[in-house]
Parts: structure tokens; C-alpha cells; sequence
């Protein structure tokens, strides 16, 4: 079948189309992938891009599953090991269960410098893990002699180190560079010069590049311009130079521009080219140097195992001292070298985790030539992990038989005991959720056998466009809780852990359950959570509770970590993003002018109909439990509150078929015919403002009268009457005529012979259920009025997109945000976070604590350092930053003026401001507030009986006369002197 006509999933992949797009889509499900080596980092890419949707994947391995694979391979079992089953027999069935449209076969071959590798021809991208810098040379060459050439990919985790290298040919041509939307940019004016100089209206940024070039549409006046497309020169943020509109007609309003993609030609060489030249990606630009140093040190290694054919022993001198000559010739980092030496057996399963989800956004990237590819080494390391380790003996690392021999030979036996101790608490178990779980799993963390435990909970149900990114779950999981099964299905991966799972929201209702001693017991909170508000009251709670905290988020092909630790770092709630942009009414009502208008419109009305209306009706029964007394009271003439409504929708409900195609006919003339002409004859086209400027100019768009003609000669019905003495059921402000509350009583009266028609159920709007009829309202009500106001209407899927506010999503970008997350735990001397989620964490100083950015499709890679934790100076000598928590202990007999006092003379500051929650306890300007400071704190507050002390927000007067009350941190207030239950 024609890769055009091929059928995409929406229920399955609807989350990574708006990521990729289908022309994307559908060369995946034509492409056929090669990967070898199936270990800790061959099953990780297996998994991603399985899920992703390729058209058919072949595992390729040749070792037996041995029981330090458990530590590192979520899809070997123990009894696999047992067995002395091969890898790829071992895990091929579990990665096929995926997803159903992929073929997944096997090959257990050998691999090496004598295989013919004509075989490999029928791949579009072949990816080596687990094979020799010798094998993937010559792998690489004969990909790139093909023609066209064969995608390959060369990756590499040995302990704390990790590589990535890509080899897309002598010329990659990458349709789509960013995979950023082009916007609707409005514009002010346009000059008649040479250069003419375009400027964005209302200084709106243009985020163009010089080079790029753009076209224009519906420009009045210099008509010229429109449907052609100009390179531009960037002058300012807000405007640009498109060369010469001197003999072009004068510019006179309106119009848009657009960003035309292109195309741009990427040119890659062999491995063997780079090898002494390579062109690199910086991550980490506190250490710009790394990436080189590690190519050197990674390569010594690749040379170490060429003479001796294996990896360095751990804890070797004498092969730390032999592999630090290989390198006599280069400019290295001596430690890196050594750690390098004596982790290269061990694996961090996190950091297979993240260079894996690189990799296979690389995969996606070379078989759909979307997004900047990797150019062309990628390398990360992690010493900042394993440098404090280094006085441990060297027995410490050894192996000792279990699953944990990977990753005991990175950080040593005592640092997995502490592992195996941690107690966490994770909220959210969707896509990162699962990734973490896994993470968890393999890593040991909050094991049985030494009281750790991992907390989850998630309200939320399995949804069947969950499977593409949460793999964790599978078909039969569909509409089961989401943390219960993942929680079975970590179980699955290391039944050592202890998980506990919940169904709750972490919320001010749930404090009962997720209580102040509730977070005081854990060592770490992790958010995989897909809201800000509820990240925001995670945070505000590990803030008062003194606990780290770990956030990581997606947004299609970018992602982001962060750390925040107690009394070093910034919390979460420190930095705010713009809030988002409110559409106004009037535009909504009268003067959309882009295609989300229209949207949004259409997504009210659907809200207005079958969710406010059904809800009043609902709600005037409750209040209203005997129809037969309401029927007697409206009998009598007698107004009822809701009666109004509820008689409209009483008297206007359609019991037959015929009666709906009316109503239908009737709203049709009302939003698209009446109200149109009578936003025409209110301000006419050709009406002027004060300043003589026009009224219907950009981004004003008057609607079409030829327009609105022809959307009725679409949906014509002579039977109905469509002039304005025609009924009209939604004008609500004409009073109901006596024959309509007639109407509506013999209605009632029907109701309460035939026992229905008392209740209605609000329909929320749900946007993956293509049978319900929801989005199709949405669609076509949007397309609608998108047409009468000259508007490209969205298809179905961009217009799901927008009114069901969906989050763009891809496994690839999930998979290396969790495994960039990190693990931490507390010592006993002092707040350490060892980062196995991250890649430069150190257990002590500041520095290591840093916020990583990973956007795949610019191929971006950063990290920078957390910012510091910053203390407030309200007064000379008294500091606070947000990790303190003042504390006055009171008793039962204690005054709100008490309490003023008691901070004053504690802390040095006249409080003027106090609040509890969303109360105002005392608010000096607010009347009737003085009398409160003779109130008990506990008559004010009205604490629960087990309730021991609260939270209160205390503001103070400024040193000067008018300026703003200063904030101060949180005042905890016990209610009894011990601090105990009063």
C-alpha cells in the first residue's frame, strides 16, 4: 500500500502524530530497523522505537542471560536465567507485545569482521550496542557505500561512560529541521523602500532567522506581496528587511506572514574519518572539554580490548595504569581514566536509560528525515557519581552473584545498600512514571528485605493512547488503575522492591493521607505528573517538610529535569512561566481571527450545551425533589428560581428525530447567518475609527457575506422557516410566552406520568472516543465559522489537538528524561543526592546539582547548574531564605495578639499581616479585624482534633512609609507548648 494511504491509529499514536506528523508516521511503518546487542542499552532503544511504530525490528544477540543481566535488561527474568535462555530469545516476545504493528524478528548469528554483511541491505538503519570499535567500522562503511546509504548508529555505555555516534551518509537532506509550527505573524507596516522593512504588530517577536524566508497573504495595498515568498534579514526582534518593495504599490494595512520551512542538507563522514577529527555535541558547557576527553579515554578502552580481549578487571591497578598509557599521546583527564577503568564492566542503568532514548530519537530521526540529526558524537559521563567513591576499598566493588553486579562495580556495595534503604514517594504514574519504576527496578531501590519502599499513586485509568509511550501497561490493562498495574508490572522486573500503590491525588483534600509525617518519612519525592498546579503543591509540600524533590517533564521532542534540594537549591515554585494567554470574549464572540479562535468557540458551545445546560436542569431537581409540587406551584403562577431555564429546556426538548434536524437548522441560522449580518450592519466594511483608520483591519476579520451565502446553499431546508419570525431557541433574554410554559407543563406533566425526563447527565467532553460524537461537534462547528470568517479550517486532528489541550508526546524523549532524573538519599551526617538519573551529580557540593534541557529536535543537549537557593534581608541582621520555618508554640489560651507578640520578640519583626491558607486571620484595613487580636488562635483557626499545628503566611511593615509589606517564610504555629495534639 502507498505510504499516503496507509491508515494511522489515532487511538494508539494520536500523541506522537502531533510530535512527528503523519508524513513522519507513515515512513516509519515502511521502515525496517537492525539493532544488535541486546544488554541493558540495545533492550532500551528496542523498546522505544518498537513503540514508536517502525515497520518491522530485528534483535540481534549471541550471549545467554546470565544473572548480571537482571541488574541492567528489564525484559530478562530469573527464570530465564535458570533456563539459560538466549537474550534475544528471552526478550524478543516481550518487546514484539509492545505494539502489534510491528513485526519483531530474531537473528543469534554471529556478527564479526568475516560475516558477509550483504544481509543487511533490506534495513534502512542499522544500530550496533555491545560490539567492537573494529566491528563497528567496518559496519559503518558498508552502510555508508550503499545507495543510498544505510542510517547507522554506533552506541556504547561502559560504567560512567557513554557514546553515541551517527552516520547518515555523504548527504542527509532533513525536511523539517525544528519541527516547530510555523505561526501567524500579523503585521503593522510594511515599507516602500529598498530594503522594504516589515514590522510585526504590537512588537510581537517573529523568531526568524536571517536566511529563512517567509510569505505573505491578504496585504492590502501592496498586493503584490501576497502568495510570494521574500528571504529576510533580521533587524530587531519585531522586524525585518525583505528587499526591495520601492516600485511595489504602498503598503495600506492587514496582512499576515508565515515562516516557509526548507529543506536543509546535513554531510556526515564514516567513523573512521572522525575518529581523529570528531565533530562533537557539548552538553555541559562548565566542562566544554569533557566530550574530547572522553572520546580519548573511550577509545584507549576500544584499544585495550583489541589487545587483550576483554575490559579492565575492577579495582585493577595494574589495568587502570595500562589503559592510562593508551592515552600518553592525548591530552586526557587522568581521574576520568582511572574511573573509567574500573567501572567499564558495571553498568548505570539510568545512563543506559538516557543515552538509549537518544539514540532511538536518533533512529527516528534517520528513517524520517525530521528534526536536526546528531552530529555526530554524543558523549556523557557521570564521575561526578562515582568521585567520592574512590576511598572505598576495592572489595567494595566486587561482584557477589546477585543482580546488583553492574551497578555495584560503579558505585560500590555500600552505596547499594543505601539504595535498597531508600524510602521514596512518587506522584504520577503515566509515561515518566513508568520510565522511573523501571529505573527503580533495576536499580534496587526501596527494597523489602531493608525496609525501603516506593509510595505511587495515580487516580487515573489506562487509556488505549497510553500503550505508545507508558510500557508498562498492554491492551488487557485498558481502563485498569494506572498505578496498581504498574506497580504489578514493576514487581515483574525485580520482585525484591516493595511498591506501594495508591489511586489518590496529592492534594489539600488527601493532607489526611499524604500528611506532614507522611513526607517527613521519606528520603526523596519524585513528581512524573503532566500539570503544573499539581507540581506546584507537590513542591510547596516538600518545601515545609525539608525534602528533596525530583521533577522532570516532556513536551514531544524536548524534556527537562531538575533537582531541588532543602536549604541549597531554588524550589520549584521560585520561578513561574508566563501564564498562559486568555483568549478575550469579544474576540471569541465577534472577531476571531486565527484558527484557535474558532476552536475555542466551538469547544464553549459544546460546553455551554451539553455541559452548563444539562448541569442547571440537573441541579433545579435536586433542589426540587417533587415534581409534582413544583407542577402545582407553577400552576399557581407561582416563580421558581431555575424555572426559567429549565422551562426552555422543557419546552423545547425534541422527542422525534425531525425535531432535532430543526433545532440543528435553527442554530445554524443563528451563529452562522443572523449574527454574522448583524455584526455587518453594526460596523459596516467600510467604517472608520476616531483616527480615520479602518475598522476591519488585521487582526480584525469582518465576516463573509459570500460567505455566509454560500454556507446556506451547503445546508439548505426549505421545510423549516429561517426569517426572523422563526422560532429562536437560545435568545434568553425574551421572556418565555405563555404558550411556551403551557408547553413546558404538559412536559412536566409527561415527566412525571412516564417517571423520566426529571434528569439530565452533562457530557464532558472526552477527546479519544471517536464514537461519542464530541470532537465531530468541535470540528465542524469550528469549520463552520472558521469559513464564514475567511479562516483555514483545522482538520480533525489539529483541531483534537487544540480543544483537547493535548500534550505532545514521543517514547524517545520520555525514556531519556527519566533516566536523566536522578535517585537521591540522605547521609547521615549531611542532604547527599547521588545521581543515578543524572549524569554529574556529586553527593556534597552545590555546584554538581544542576537542571538539565534536552530538546531532540534542535538537537540541543544542556545542562547548567540549579539555581541557589536565595535569602530575603527584610531587616538588618535577619535573613531567611524559602527553606525556613519559623515555629511559636502556643497553648490553649493563646490570643492572635499573643501570637504578634511572641514573633516580634522571637524574631525582631512587627508582624502586620497573618493568614491561614485562603483566610485572612488579620488584615488591619479589614473592618472588624482589630476585635480578632483578643480571639484565641484556636477559635480563629478551628483545627481538627489530632491537628498539632499550622502553616500560617505572616507578612511585615516595610521600613519605609507607602512601601509593600515584605513576605516572610512560613510561621509554624503548635497549638500546645510540646508541640504535641492539644
Amino acid at each position: 500500500m502507498a505510504a499516503d494511504l496507509m491508515e494511522i491509529d489515532d487511538s494508539l499514536y494520536s500523541r506522537q502524530r502531533y510530535v512527528l506528523g503523519d508524513s513522519a508516521m507513515h515512513q516509519m511503518a515502511q521502515s525496517s530497523v537492525f539493532l544488535s546487542g541486546m544488554g541493558g542499552l540495545g533492550v532500551e532503544i528496542a523498546k522505544n522505537i518498537v513503540l514508536a511504530g517502525v515497520k518491522a525490528v530485528t534483535l540481534h544477540d549471541t550471549k545467554q542471560c546470565e544473572t548480571w543481566d537482571l541488574g541492567s535488561n528489564f525484559f530478562i527474568h530469573k527464570e530465564d536465567v535458570v533456563s539459560q535462555r538466549r537474550r534475544v530469545e528471552a526478550v524478543s516476545p516481550r518487546v514484539a507485545e509492545l505494539n502489534p504493528y510491528v513485526h519483531v524478528d530474531t537473528c543469534s548469528s554471529a556478527l564479526d569482521d568475516n560475516t558477509d554483511l550483504s544481509f543487511l541491505r533490506k534495513y534502512q538503519c542499522v544500530i550496533l550496542t555491545e560490539a567492537r570499535l573494529s566491528l563497528q567500522k567496518r559496519v559503518n562503511e558498508f552502510c555508508h557505500s550503499q545507495q543510498p546509504p544505510i542510517r547507522f548508529i554506533g552506541c556504547d555505555a561502559y560504567g560512567i561512560c557513554v557514546r553515541v555516534f551517527c552516520d547518515f551518509g555523504g548527504e542527509f537532506e532533513v525536511s523539517d529541521p525544528t519541527g516547530e509550527e510555523p505561526k501567524e505573524i500579523f503585521i503593522q507596516s510594511i515599507t516602500q523602500d529598498s530594503p522594504g522593512v516589515v514590522t510585526c504588530m504590537d512588537n510581537q517577536p517573529h523568531g526568524l532567522q536571517t536566511g529563512q524566508s517567509v510569505v505573505f497573504r491578504e496585504v492590502s495595498g501592496m498586493m503584490e506581496l501576497n502568495s510570494t515568498a521574500r528571504q529576510v534579514s533580521v533587524l530587531s526582534p519585531h522586524s525585518f528587511a525583505i528587499g526591495d518593495t520601492s516600485q511595489l504599490q504602498p503598503y495600506a494595512h492587514g496582512g499576515f506572514f508565515v515562516l516557509v520551512k526548507t529543506p536543509k542538507t546535513y554531510k556526515f563522514e564514516t567513523m573512521e574519518q572522525q575518529l581523529c577529527d570528531p565533530q562533537v555535541l557539548t552538553p555541559d558547557f562548565s566542562k566544554p572539554e569533557a566530550p574530547l576527553q572522553i572520546h580519548a579515554a573511550m577509545l584507549a578502552l576500544d584499544t585495550f580490548q583489541e589487545q587483550h580481549s576483554r575490559l579492565p578487571n575492577i579495582g585493577c591497578l595494574q589495568d587502570a595504569e595500562a589503559l592510562l598509557k593508551l592515552t600518553e599521546e592525548t591530552p586526557v583527564n587522568t581521574e576520568l581514566v582511572r574511573c573509567l577503568s574500573r567501572t567499564a564492566r558495571g553498568t548505570l542503568p539510568p545512563l543506559a536509560a538516557a543515552v538509549g532514548g537518544v539514540a532511538s530519537q536518533e533512529v527516528l530521526k534517520a528513517i524520517t528525515g525530521k528534526f536536526a540529526p546528531l552530529q555526530q558524537w554524543l558523549y556523557l559521563d557521570a564521575i561526578e557519581v562515582v568521585r567520592p567513591l574512590q576511598s572505598l576499598s576495592a572489595e567494595d566493588f566486587f561482584p557477589r552473584g546477585d543482580r546488583y553486579d553492574g551497578l555495584r562495580a560503579c558505585i560500590g556495595e555500600s552505596m547499594c545498600l543505601e539504595l535498597h534503604k531508600l524510602r521514596v514517594f512518587m506522584v504520577g504514574c503515566g509515561a515518566i512514571g513508568c520510565e522511573m519504576l523501571k529505573n527503580f527496578a533495576l536499580l534496587g531501590v526501596g527494597l523489602t528485605k531493608s525496609s525501603g519502599e516506593v509510595c505511587i499513586t495515580d487516580p487515573d485509568l489506562i487509556e488505549k493512547s497510553n500503550l505508545n509511550r507508558q510500557f508498562l501497561f498492554r491492551p488487557h490493562h485498558i481502563q485498569k488503575p494506572k498505578s496498581t498495574t504498574a506497580a504489578e508490572a514493576t514487581h515483574d522486573i525485580n520482585p525484591d522492591l516493595q511498591v506501594d500503590a495508591h489511586l489518590n491525588k496529592v492534594c489539600p483534600a488527601t493532607e489526611n493521607i499524604y500528611s506532614d509525617s507522611f513526607f517527613t518519612s521519606l528520603n526523596l519525592v519524585v513528581t512524573a505528573l503532566d500539570n503544573v498546579e499539581a507540581r506546584r503543591y507537590v513542591d510547596s509540600r516538600c518545601v515545609s517538610n525539608q525534602r528533596p524533590l525530583l521533577d522532570s517533564g516532556t513536551m514531544g521532542t524536548k524534556g527537562h529535569t531538575e533537582i531541588i534540594v532543602p536549604n541549597l537549591t531554588e524550589s520549584y515554585n521560585s520561578h513561574r512561566d508566563p501564564p498562559e494567554e486568555e483568549i478575550p470574549f469579544c474576540t471569541l464572540k465577534s472577531f476571531p481571527s486565527v484558527i484557535e479562535h474558532t476552536i475555542q468557540w466551538a469547544r464553549d458551545k459544546f460546553e455551554n450545551a451539553f455541559v452548563h445546560k444539562p448541569s442547571m436542569y440537573s441541579s433545579f431537581w435536586q433542589t426540587h425533589s417533587s415534581a409534582e409540587v413544583v407542577l402545582q406551584r407553577m400552576q399557581a403562577g407561582e416563580s421558581l428560581e431555575g424555572s426559567f431555564q429549565v422551562i426552555k429546556l422543557l419546552s423545547r426538548r425534541p422527542s422525534q428525530w425531525e425535531q432535532c434536524v430543526t433545532i440543528a437548522r435553527l442554530k445554524f441560522e443563528k451563529y452562522f447567518k443572523r449574527k454574522a449580518l448583524q455584526l455587518l450592519h453594526s460596523f459596516p466594511l467600510d467604517t472608520r475609527l476616531k483616527d480615520g483608520s479602518l475598522f476591519w483591519q488585521s487582526p480584525k476579520r469582518p465576516p463573509s457575506e459570500n460567505m455566509i451565502l454560500t454556507l446556506l446553499w451547503i445546508c439548505p431546508c426549505q421545510c423549516i422557516e429561517t426569517d426572523e419570525t422563526a422560532k429562536k431557541p437560545d435568545q434568553m433574554k425574551m421572556p418565555v410566552s405563555s404558550e411556551e410554559e403551557r408547553e413546558a407543563i404538559i412536559q412536566l406533566e409527561q415527566a412525571i406520568a412516564t417517571d423520566r425526563g426529571l434528569q439530565m447527565t452533562p457530557l464532558q467532553f472526552e477527546k479519544d472516543d471517536d464514537s461519542n460524537g464530541h470532537l465531530d461537534f468541535v470540528t465542524s462547528a469550528s469549520s463552520l465559522r472558521a469559513r464564514m470568517y475567511s479562516i483555514e479550517p483545522a482538520d480533525r486532528l489539529k483541531t483534537k489537538r487544540i480543544a483537547g489541550k493535548i500534550i505532545p508526546a514521543i517514547a524517545t524523549a520520555t525514556a531519556a528524561v527519566a533516566g536523566l532524573v536522578r535517585t537521591s538519599h540522605l547521609t547521615k551526617k549531611s542532604i547527599a543526592l547521588l545521581t543515578f538519573f543524572a549524569l554529574q551529580m556529586s553527593p556534597v557540593p552545590y555546584p554538581h546539582h544542576r537542571t538539565l534541557l534536552l530538546m531532540h529536535r534542535f538537537d540541543i543537549f544542556t545542562m547548567q547548574y540549579s539555581n541557589r537557593s536565595m535569602a530575603s534581608f527584610p531587616r538588618n541582621n535577619i535573613y531567611f531564605s524559602i527553606w525556613d520555618c519559623w515555629t511559636i508554640f502556643g497553648h490553649e489560651d493563646f490570643t492572635l495578639s499573643d501570637f504578634m507578640n511572641a514573633v516580634r520578640e522571637k524574631y525582631g519583626i512587627e508582624p502586620t499581616m497573618v493568614v491561614h491558607g485562603v483566610k485572612m486571620l488579620y488584615v488591619p484595613v479589614m473592618p472588624g479585624h482589630s476585635k480578632r487580636l483578643k480571639l484565641t488562635m484556636q477559635k480563629l483557626i478551628k483545627p481538627s482534633v489530632d491537628r498539632r499545628y499550622v502553616d500560617l503566611t505572616v507578612s511585615f511593615a516595610p521600613e519605609a512609609d507607602g512601601d509593600e509589606d515584605l513576605p516572610g517564610p512560613p510561621v509554624r504555629y503548635y497549638f500546645s507548648p510540646d508541640g504535641e495534639t492539644p
